[in-house]
């Protein structure tokens, strides 16, 4: 069974903080809440916890993966990003943005997509994630929280944690999120290209 931390949304307590990023270090796949809508997150680095969070989701190698970042510094080294599309990123982050950019080296194989080589990013504003990223000193993967044959996304920490707390190690309950996921935007082509509409205004990145 998960453990169940609530932790302020605003003011992340530093205490809790520091478990939550431990059990994620540890190989844990946690549940947060996020400015878009609640998410799993887990490990860069960790082969088993991201290959968890793919059973959890029903998703195969070839869905993406949010890579969440601190800040466009740490974009760019995942990414490559020219000075175009570093206006477009500087516009629109932090926010509820997710952009497939091509990836770098840095990028494990298991998570750019297998034949496009590329990875979606964001830097979400969220001080619970910022936190953690913080603490951890890396970015986290991300995917949305949406189960296996449902359409929307799960917005309520207890139903999270009532559905789904034996497959995760941590429930974070930040208080309810938006409903609305992140808007996609393809950064990978001469234009940039919408790809999913949600939280985010694609006119921020003259969509």
């Amino acid at each position: 069974m998960s453990q169940f931390f609530e932790i302020h949304p605003v003011n992340p307590q530093g205490r809790l903080i520091k478990q939550a990023a431990q059990i994620i270090h540890g190989g844990g796949v946690v549940a947060v809440p996020t400015d878009s809508c609640y998410a799993l997150v887990c490990h860069l680095d960790d082969k088993a916890a991201v290959e968890r969070l793919r059973r959890i989701r029903g998703i195969d190698e070839k869905h993406h993966l949010a890579l969440l970042c601190r800040d466009l510094s740490e974009i760019g080294v995942y990414a490559r990003v020219d000075n175009k599309q570093f206006r477009l990123l500087k516009a629109a982050t932090p926010g509820p943005f997710t952009f497939i950019l091509e990836a770098t080296r840095e990028v494990p194989r298991r998570l750019s997509h297998p034949s496009r080589k590329t990875i979606g990013l964001r830097v979400p504003e969220t001080p619970i994630v910022e936190a953690l990223m913080a603490e951890l000193g890396q970015p986290l993967i991300s995917s949305t929280l949406i189960l296996p044959d449902e359409t929307e996304p799960l917005n309520d920490p207890e139903e999270i944690n009532a559905r789904i707390g034996k497959q995760l190690d941590l429930v974070i309950d930040g208080g309810a999120c938006s409903m609305e996921m992140t808007t996609v935007v393809d950064l990978t082509g001469a234009e940039p290209e919408l790809v999913r509409l949600g939280r985010g205004d694609p006119a921020m990145v003259g969509l």
